[in-house]
């Protein structure tokens, strides 16, 4: 039983900071792409 849970506790520490890594990536896309497509056709480049 202490090998199993041993290997959960492994994992776990091994995927949160790909799962983090992720979550920010999706946040700043999320954050261009309203830039990109929300504010900056009210400023068009002349």
């Amino acid at each position: 039983m202490d090998a199993v849970l041993l290997a959960a506790k492994v994992w776990h520490f091994w995927i949160a900071p790909a799962v983090v890594a992720l979550v920010v990536v999706a946040i700043i896309a999320t954050i261009v792409g309203y830039l990109v497509k929300v504010v900056a056709p009210k400023y068009p480049r002349s």
